[in-house]
């Protein structure tokens, strides 16, 4: 072609056409082809006291919209009765799109005589994961995809009291906080009115602010003014006021998900009944990959930086020789 153009109708894209277009776009194929084919791995981590229904919001969890199937009559995997840490690994594939979802359960605490230290388990394990990461980082013969069993999110459950914070959830919290991100709830959010909900939820907000306790998303973190927006919103939102249930039942001739009372059917998924619905969004449609970027980029990231300044690591079993 003369001068880099070509004659129209030929089949040909015109010079500054072609000069014009680079195909940025074919790499969110790519991207996605490769997502689809690795598969998602998302870790979560449930605290709280014993008797607020945290192994029932987990089930309500894997049994929502996110996965229809496990609503079969024939579906029996339930996290177990929390006596101490327990992980239960769920597989959601959605359009082609498979996701390896584990819940980590983990001792109730609170109503004992005695809790001191109750957190030294769950900051053990939390703890314990980045270190099983780290030693696989820096191995030499390293895998070339390292098994992610990191907390990617803690979901706090906070008693509906009506009150402010106890003094154990903002001791937990502080040190939680440190390590992982928090996503505090409000359990069994059906005992309190909508009046109190709200009450409750400003004084936690404020208590939260007073004591230092950094819960996610963090501000520090918002990388854009429309991030900012949509964070700022569920920072308003927070702490979620959630009802857990895997019970079904018929409303309207739909079935749902809900607990059935003297005055009707309190709907898990119903946001005008409870936040459920937005503590899922928050979980797996808007911020999981987000979830995941803090875990890495943030709090593995201080800990790696810890671990690797500290002069008592020992690396001896993974000195072998680099020589090929």
């Amino acid at each position: 072609p003369n001068g880099g153009e070509t004659g129209e109708g030929d089949g040909y894209i015109q010079g500054t056409d072609l000069f014009g277009y680079v195909g940025i776009e074919a790499v969110l194929d790519q991207m996605r082809r490769k997502t689809i084919k690795a598969g998602l791995e998302f870790n979560i981590m449930v605290v709280g006291q014993s008797g607020l229904g945290k192994s029932t919001l987990v089930n309500t969890l894997f049994k929502s919209k996110v996965s229809r199937k496990s609503c079969t009559p024939n579906y029996e995997e339930k996290i177990s009765k929390t006596v101490k840490l327990h992980s239960v690994s769920h597989v959601i594939e959605e359009k082609g799109v498979k996701m390896k979802l584990t819940v980590i359960d983990t001792p109730g605490f609170g109503d004992q005589i005695n809790n001191d230290n109750c957190w030294d388990p769950i900051v053990k394990h939390i703890n314990e994961q980045y270190e099983k990461y780290l030693r696989e980082e820096i191995n030499i013969n390293r895998k070339r995809r390292i098994p992610d069993s990191r907390v990617h999110c803690c979901i706090y459950f906070l008693p509906a009291t009506g009150h402010r914070l106890r003094p154990i959830d903002v001791e937990f919290m502080k040190r939680l906080g440190k390590i992982v991100s928090i996503v505090p709830v409000i359990a069994k959010a059906d005992t309190l009115t909508i009046e109190e909900r709200h009450e409750f939820k400003e004084r936690i907000r404020e208590d939260l602010t007073v004591n230092g306790i950094d819960v996610y998303p963090q501000r520090e973190y918002d990388e854009d003014p429309e991030e900012r927006v949509l964070n700022d919103r569920i920072r308003e939102s927070l702490p979620f006021a959630v009802v857990g249930t895997d019970k079904e039942h018929q409303v309207n001739g739909n079935k749902v998900l809900g607990r059935k009372t003297k005055w009707g059917i309190i709907e898990v998924e119903n946001v005008a009944h409870c936040e459920f619905a937005n503590l899922r969004d928050l979980l797996i449609r808007s911020h999981l990959q987000d979830l995941k970027d803090v875990t890495h980029d943030v709090h593995y990231e201080t800990y790696r930086v810890r671990r690797l300044n500290e002069s008592n690591v020992d690396f001896s079993d993974l000195s072998r020789s680099t020589n090929s």
